[in-house]
């Protein structure tokens, strides 16, 4: 039996829980509180002064889960590090944990700006858009070095895409990379949402990975999941530490990562619905204000929607969650039923 995803999942978690009883006072006496915009909900102004940048937790927990869980399949010659050793396998492992730490890197940058300006704006939108595709291109070359030459489509099957029509598929990656990285930065906007939803979102896909015997992304799977169930501890209504982009964005680059891990990035459109839901509530906002003058939605991304409707944050975590909870279930069975 490969220990490794579990390992990888527990390293994770521990790490992270408790990397907050450092990282927080340390975010506190830095100053790096979180400025709270004023197109938000108006008791959102209680959370101002909160400590930001906490998703450098999440970015420990998941590298040091990562290593060790290498280092103990190494050790123990396990499935995992043998994997590693197939043709195309290690570049393709690397680039999705590159694409994670990129965005995360971009989020960092943005977060930082914020704070020492001590104010919403961080990153031009033309600055991060730019680089966010620098780091999407990255992946997808890497990919293609690995030698990725086809993609699985739920009953249509595996389709090539280094020849033909085939060849679309790159361009469209590249849009879907940047397009799903901001859904998931939309989707941190109130206390514990991104973080529990991603949680349950890495739960799908590990089942997915491990289905597929694919233990490399079923350990990275598992290990992003322990760093949002340990970043949750801290996160939780009434958060202690919010993850701003650093952490946001991260989280992004990593859902992607896992869906061209299993060679199915279209499953994602159904594992992470609820990213989909935040960012098109957004569009869908802006489109219908400049049509109509009118607001779609009390607010947007549409947790605050659900806010300005009356629900609480637990309750809109808890719905959120659940919704991703039946999406990745029947993501998975499709995955064991088609593939």
């Amino acid at each position: 039996m490969e220990f490794s995803p579990i390992i990888a999942a527990l390293i994770a978690f521990l790490v992270c829980a408790a990397s907050g009883k450092v990282v927080i006072p340390y975010l506190h006496k830095l100053k790096f509180g979180q400025t709270i915009l004023d197109i938000g909900p108006k008791w959102h102004a209680n959370k101002q002064g909160t400590p930001t940048m906490g998703g450098v937790m999440i970015i420990f927990g998941v590298i040091i889960g990562v290593i060790l869980s290498i280092l103990a399949s190494f050790m123990y010659g396990g499935e995992f590090f043998i994997s590693l050793k197939v043709t195309g396998q290690l570049t393709k492992f690397v680039a999705g944990i590159v694409l994670a730490l990129g965005m995360g890197a971009i989020g960092f940058i943005d977060d930082y700006i914020k704070v020492v300006k001590k104010r919403n704006l961080g990153l031009t939108a033309k600055q991060k858009t730019f680089l966010q595709f620098l780091v999407a291109a990255g992946f997808l070359l890497a990919l293609w070095l690995s030698g990725y030459n086809t993609t699985w489509i739920p009953f249509v099957g595996y389709v090539p895409v280094n020849e033909g029509i085939g060849l679309i598929f790159w361009p469209i990656s590249l849009f879907f990379i940047y397009g799903f990285t901001n859904a998931v930065n939309l989707t941190d906007g109130i206390d514990g949402l991104a973080s529990t939803v991603t949680l349950v979102v890495c739960c799908g896909f590990m089942l997915c990975a491990g289905y597929l015997q694919n233990i490399g992304y079923n350990t990275l799977a598992c290990a992003v999941a322990g760093g949002c169930a340990g970043f949750v501890v801290w996160n939780a209504h009434p958060a202690k530490v919010f993850m701003g982009d650093t952490g946001s964005m991260f989280l992004g680059g990593a859902v992607v990562a896992l869906s061209y891990g299993i060679n199915c990035p279209i499953i994602l459109l159904l594992i992470g619905i609820v990213y989909l839901c935040e960012a098109f509530s957004v569009i869908l906002q802006v489109a219908y204000f400049k049509k109509t003058q009118k607001r779609l939605f009390k607010m947007s991304p549409i947790h605050h929607h659900f806010e300005l409707s009356g629900w609480s944050e637990g309750k809109i975590v808890t719905v959120f969650s659940l919704v991703t909870l039946i999406a990745s279930t029947l993501a998975v069975f499709l995955i064991v039923l088609f593939n």
